[in-house]
């Protein structure tokens, strides 16, 4: 999924060491709501970046959306510096990207994009036929569409890696006294997920009940986002919406849950590099910044060059004779200013 905000702002992500200091805490950070496209289109709730918070680990992007029946409709777009983590609750995704991949991904599989460079992708949701199979009811009415896109930002030694990308339809789960949980990414408790990632990390969706600890990695920083019911935890309740942002130096993780509770755990070594993003773009400097957009509309402006199709590469199935999946999104304008790093918090 894309970043489809008509006018988005750079934003200076400035070392996770230039924080006030590092402890365990809980700081409760809001949602904002971003439409996907216009005021029609899907809707999703964002809760990283924050301007005091940019990165939780290596992770700097966390959108969630739905359930919703709207659908999705994402054209070709591009990345450079960060991985896509996708990891849909409810609905059937179409995943196409410039490095030849064409597949579905389904609730409890992920995907997982590696830009690198610079890569492109497209993102549908699957509609069923009126009445068959994954039709919601007689009318076949679109199905209900839930998920997380996540970013994980690359570091310096791997950012300009050539552009990847794996799924996995089975992950490893972890039990424990009151919960269970499907670890996307990264390692929690000793188990470790298939999934390749480039920095010390964990991603997990929990399901639990009632008293639970759970171990964490005292060298991480932490955060938890509530999907069903609600947490209690440092005296303070946590509920769908809000980013959980639990700071470093936790062992252990001892909170309430409501009955159905369901919440993601995100988590890494504090991220020591400057980051600077706007659109779909994770780089260092404005100049790498104008450079990226320039080469994504090079692209659509000489599509015959070999030189100007060389960092995002084409996504086949969008040309003209595809209908309302043919196209591409084009580069918002840049801003007309420089920028000044910002501390965290």
């Amino acid at each position: 999924m894309t970043n489809l905000e008509v006018l988005p702002i750079e934003e200076v992500c400035p070392p996770a060491h230039e924080g006030p200091g590092a402890g365990p805490c809980l700081q409760l950070w809001p949602a904002r709501e971003v439409p996907l496209g216009g005021v029609r289109a899907m809707k999703v709730s964002r809760t990283l970046p924050q301007r005091g918070l940019p990165t939780v680990g290596a992770w700097c992007f966390l959108d969630s959306f739905g359930p919703e029946r709207v659908a999705m409709s994402v054209l070709p777009h591009p990345h450079t510096g960060l991985q896509t983590v996708t990891w849909p609750l409810l609905g059937t995704i179409r995943h196409r990207d410039s490095v030849g991949s064409d597949v579905l991904v389904r609730p409890g599989e992920l995907n997982i994009m590696t830009a690198g460079q610079g890569v492109s992708h497209s993102e549908f949701a699957v509609l069923p036929e009126p009445g068959g199979e994954g039709a919601d009811g007689p009318s076949g009415q679109l199905p209900l569409q839930r998920g997380l896109q996540l970013w994980v930002a690359l570091p310096k030694h791997e950012r300009h890696r050539t552009a990847a990308f794996e799924q996995h339809r089975e992950l490893p789960r972890v039990t424990g006294e009151g919960y269970a949980a499907t670890v996307m990414v990264g390692s929690f408790a000793g188990t470790t997920s298939p999934a390749t990632m480039f920095s010390p990390i964990v991603g997990a969706d929990f399901s639990c009940s009632g008293r639970v600890s759970l171990p964490l990695n005292p060298d991480f920083e932490h955060a938890v986002l509530v999907l069903d019911g609600g947490l209690s935890l440092d005296g303070q309740e946590v509920l769908p919406g809000p980013l959980g942002y639990l700071g470093t130096g936790r062992s252990s993780l001892e909170l309430d849950a409501l009955p159905g509770t369901r919440f993601v755990l995100l988590g890494g070594e504090p991220f020591e590099e400057e980051l600077l993003m706007w659109w779909n773009f994770v780089g260092r400097t404005h100049a790498e910044i104008e450079e990226f957009r320039r080469d994504w509309e090079d692209q659509a402006r000489l599509p015959d060059s070999a030189a100007a199709a060389a960092r995002f590469g084409l996504v086949r199935g969008h040309g003209p004779e595809a209908g309302r999946e043919a196209g591409r999104i084009p580069a918002p304008p840049l801003p007309g200013v420089q920028l000044r790093p910002r501390r965290r918090f």
